[in-house]
């Protein structure tokens, strides 16, 4: 366990969800993996504008707190695959809820405020 995550247990519940869901990509990569099993390659394809060095740093730390799981197959050229544990797979109606309401967000607020910045210029 590391140990940001054990000093969010002395907190309260939300912390811990916070200490091991918060930070750059890991929800994205969450939503990537809710479908199955995925190529280290394919994923930093699909979560974005990721650099590798960030990207394997938020799936070793995902990994350390048993969300997800990283396979590698002794094959040449080596092949890793990463998916998600039962806790992981656990958290898609989160998810789920999490993207729906950044649609609305963005539909609502986002949107509007980019059209009156470009009415401006």
């Amino acid at each position: 366990m590391r140990e940001t995550v054990r000093r969010a247990y002395e907190v309260c519940p939300v912390e811990v969800s916070i200490a091991v869901l918060g930070g750059s990509w890991k929800m994205t990569i969450v939503k990537n993996l809710l479908d199955g099993p995925v190529r280290y390659g394919a994923l930093g394809r699909l979560v974005g504008p990721v650099t590798p060095r960030v990207l394997t740093r938020q799936l070793r730390e995902l990994e350390s707190d048993g969300i997800v799981e990283r396979t590698s197959y002794p094959e040449v050229p080596p092949r890793v695959e990463y998916s998600l544990t039962t806790q992981g797979k656990a958290l898609e109606p989160f998810v789920n809820s999490l993207n729906e309401w950044g649609k609305q967000y963005a539909a609502e607020v986002l949107l509007p405020a980019l059209q009156d910045l470009r009415s401006v210029s």
